[in-house]
């Protein structure tokens, strides 16, 4: 069986600006999660925001089963013919995962017609992530629930359409709920939004997290099945006598 071929897309801009951000991740936030990929002998590219093309040329997209989205503080310098070539291989069937500040992006938001807005806070507090669809894919090889020592808290309300299916919803210290994994079909492809993932905390190295990521790939990656045509069919599939009116 052929390897999955992922593309993990990060803006990174904080790494460059933000010390605390290149303490963390001093090569980056797409090669912390990059790294743990290559240990799954998924076949793994990387690409950026400052790239030509932001790096996903049409070349590359044909190229990648699963893109993995994060962003935060340049949604708006992702050019729009970018976000609606992106949209189109997510349409015809490629997988995407958007994480964290990623909600706000702008291919999460066209890809669900809403606004994706919500409520915050940054005081370093718990999150606790519990799985409530334990027979789901993306949940396999975690407890009925793991935590997340310091993060930045999201709360409801989550301006999202209804997930197809909701894997996992966060509490958080401060009292505070949030639908924390959501999956979606778009099209022929298949989308989720997963929470954690802040950019000054290391929990990309934590090993939940991690399998959180490797298991949606598996989910997200292309099934395979007939291709899909539409438009005029001129030839019948059995013989019919044409009628004239």
């Amino acid at each position: 069986m052929p390897s999955i071929r992922v593309t993990v897309w990060n803006e990174y801009r904080h790494e460059k600006v933000h010390d605390k951000v290149a303490e963390v991740y001093p090569d980056g936030i797409h090669e912390a999660i990059a790294g743990f990929l290559r240990n799954q002998s998924f076949e793994v590219r990387t690409a950026t925001l400052d790239e030509p093309e932001h790096g996903l040329t049409d070349a590359v997209l044909a190229d990648t089963d699963v893109l993995i989205w994060w962003g935060h503080m340049a949604h708006h310098d992702v050019q729009d013919e970018i976000v609606e070539r992106v949209r189109a291989r997510v349409l015809a069937g490629m997988g995407l995962i958007v994480l964290h500040s990623g909600h706000f992006s702008k291919i999460f938001t066209k890809l669900m017609g809403s606004t994706c807005n919500l409520k915050w806070r940054e005081i370093g507090e718990k999150e606790r992530i519990y799985v409530i669809e334990p027979g789901h894919p993306i949940t396999q090889g975690l407890d009925e629930h793991f935590e997340i020592p310091h993060t930045e808290m999201y709360g409801e309300r989550f301006d999202i359409p209804a997930p197809d299916t909701l894997v996992f919803v966060s509490w958080f210290e401060g009292g505070e709920l949030f639908r924390s994994g959501c999956c979606y079909h778009r099209g022929a492809g298949k989308v989720f939004y997963f929470r954690p993932g802040h950019e000054t905390y290391p929990i990309f190295y934590q090993p939940e997290v991690q399998q959180v990521i490797i298991n949606a790939v598996h989910w997200a990656a292309p099934a395979g099945g007939p291709t899909v045509t539409f438009g005029q069919r001129p030839e019948p599939l059995e013989a019919v006598e044409p009628y004239e009116a």
